[in-house]
């Protein structure tokens, strides 16, 4: 089939396939270790790249390949590399591509175990990271130096949900010969493209939206082979390899990407403008809401506002942990992307390993709530967290 026959809800059901002798309807799971050669002529050449086909399941598998297939078809993206998680995209996407010595610019509004990978963990390698203002195109502009190789950005962000202008930090990068790197968690394909907007790199959690029902880990890094290229080498020395199962698991989640995409859109903007309303509740944070700081940014990137609403509530910590407690139906956990509706208190669970300074950049005060709304009844949810938001 050819890829540019079809709309993005077909992809997603049918690209990617690659029946095996047995002609299944279902793409096939390969559960295995490692592959056999036919001679050991074969195997040199496999081993050498001189001709394609698997060879070991840490780097090579036809399950694994069938998910980059498909996710890169929706991407938009020439290449895609699967990974164990999320973070092991960022981690792999880093060491692919920058040396000792680099300089990478992020935004300050990451999640919190990017923020840690960055201003932690790559110092140690030599790898220096400024951090700005997701909002503020000036002020990623002015902190390029000589040695910026990498932007970083997640739109929305997590869990304010603040967007960047990917087409103008596109611009930023091109001029200072850098890459910008998006992660697309929060919108997947379905609501946003990075790269037509400019962007080199994607960054997904597969374990969110891919998946959709909480299941397993997995990331992707998408963009142009020559990109991808140094991060697949990481990826096949060092290993933190999508399995084959966890791949045929976000083949399925994928199936239904579209469906689940719209209907969270829908009920989070009903959920948002329903919170706006309530006393209790000092502020709430959705790009589809027309208060939101970035609103006609959100109209132009993106196809609805997602299913992420976040909300200050009056009273701080002890305010914010009641409409927690309170909940009988809404399930208290970190995770988001999920069929079912979620709760966290991101400063003392996500954002929770930051500095305080760090979360005050970021915006995260003790009163914020993040809400990934689920596929139950918008009543439902409203209800659960009226429960805890009655003064």
């Amino acid at each position: 089939m050819s890829d540019s026959d079809y709309k993005l809800e077909t992809l997603a059901v049918r690209a990617g396939i690659e029946r095996s002798q047995f002609n299944e309807h279902s793409e096939a799971l390969y559960l295995t270790s490692s592959f056999v050669f036919k001679n050991a002529a074969e195997a040199a050449a496999r081993f050498s790249g001189q001709i394609p086909g698997n060879i070991y399941a840490r780097f090579t598998n036809p399950t694994v390949t069938a998910f980059q297939e498909r996710l890169a078809v929706l991407e938009g993206a020439e290449s895609c590399v699967a990974t164990a998680s999320g973070m092991s995209a960022i981690l792999s996407t880093v060491m692919g591509l920058l040396s000792a010595g680099d300089h990478v610019i992020a935004s300050s509004s990451l999640f919190g175990a990017s923020v840690q990978l960055f201003s932690g963990i790559m110092t140690r390698f030599g790898i220096e990271t400024t951090f700005v203002s997701q909002t503020d195109v000036g002020a990623w502009r002015a902190a390029v130096k000589p040695n910026t190789k990498l932007m970083f950005a997640e739109t929305p962000s997590n869990p304010l949900t603040e967007l960047c202008d990917i087409a103008a930090l596109s611009q930023i990068a091109r001029q200072a010969g850098a890459l910008l790197a998006v992660d697309n968690c929060f919108c997947t394909p379905i609501l946003q493209r990075p790269l037509d907007l400019g962007a080199d790199i994607v960054i997904h959690s597969a374990t969110k939206y891919l998946d959709g029902q909480g299941r397993v880990l997995g990331g992707a890094v998408l963009g142009r082979k020559e990109v991808t290229d140094p991060v697949y080498a990481f990826l096949r020395t060092a290993g933190p390899t999508m399995s084959a199962f966890n791949a045929w698991i976000f083949l399925k989640g994928m199936e239904t990407l579209k469906l689940r995409m719209e209907a969270y859109s829908i009920s989070a903007l009903e959920l948002a403008l329903w919170l706006e309303q309530q006393p209790q509740v000092e502020r709430v944070y959705y790009p589809g809401l027309p208060s939101h700081p970035q609103y006609a940014l959100a109209k132009q990137q993106q196809k609805t506002g997602g299913g992420i609403v976040a909300f200050d509530v009056k009273g701080g910590k002890d305010a914010a942990w009641k409409v927690v407690d309170s909940t009988r139906m809404i399930s208290i956990t970190a995770n988001l992307g999920d069929t079912k509706t979620t709760i966290t208190h991101p400063a003392t669970t996500t954002h929770g390993r930051i500095t305080q300074e760090q979360r005050a950049a970021a915006g995260i005060g003790d009163g914020l709530l993040r809400v990934a709304v689920g596929l139950e009844a918008v009543s439902d949810i409203q209800g659960d967290l009226a429960r805890g938001l009655k003064s």
